[in-house]
């Protein structure tokens, strides 16, 4: 076989590593030398197990999921701003791609595409209020009612944060 035939997909692959080889978060058009593998019923019921799992969802890149995720977990306001979201998410991809060109690592380029998607998304009042919650008030309040108390106590404490 020779080299030269082979598709330089470097970049695609170090984005793969740096990010753990999450299964399903990237489609390669390399996979369609592989049409077996596309008409197995394996495959085919991930599609749709995914499919009926994201139903309704905005088709969002992996940085784009991670940051759903991430403003979901914490309950940021822009968690329903999908503008916001895919804005950020093109600003990590070309920034990861742009560090790559200079020469950084897959890890120091994820850092930076990381840095990026996540800027100024340090803590949100949920997840500011639940950790006081859980550390200060941790034998007043039951693990199994905390979720309920701080729900209840968001919007009481709104002003602290103005």
């Amino acid at each position: 076989m020779n080299c030269s035939s082979i598709p330089d997909y470097t970049h695609a692959l170090d984005l793969v590593v740096a990010l753990g080889g999450i299964p399903g978060a990237f489609s390669f058009s390399f996979l369609d030398d592989y049409p077996n593998y596309y008409q197995s019923t394996k495959f085919q019921s991930k599609v749709m197990n995914n499919k009926k799992k994201n139903e309704g969802q905005t088709d969002f890149s992996y940085y784009g999921l991670y940051l759903l995720d991430y403003l979901h977990t914490n309950r940021f306001e822009q968690a329903t701003d999908t503008a916001f979201i895919r804005e950020r998410a093109d600003r990590a991809a070309e920034t990861y791609e742009q560090a790559r060109l200079d020469g950084y690592p897959a890890e120091g380029a994820q850092e930076l595409a990381m840095n990026v998607l996540l800027g100024g998304l340090h803590y949100s009042k949920y997840a500011i209020l639940r950790e006081v919650v859980e550390t200060e008030f941790a034998d007043e309040v039951p693990e199994e009612k905390r979720e309920a108390f701080i729900q209840k106590l968001l919007p009481l404490v709104d002003a602290v944060f103005s």
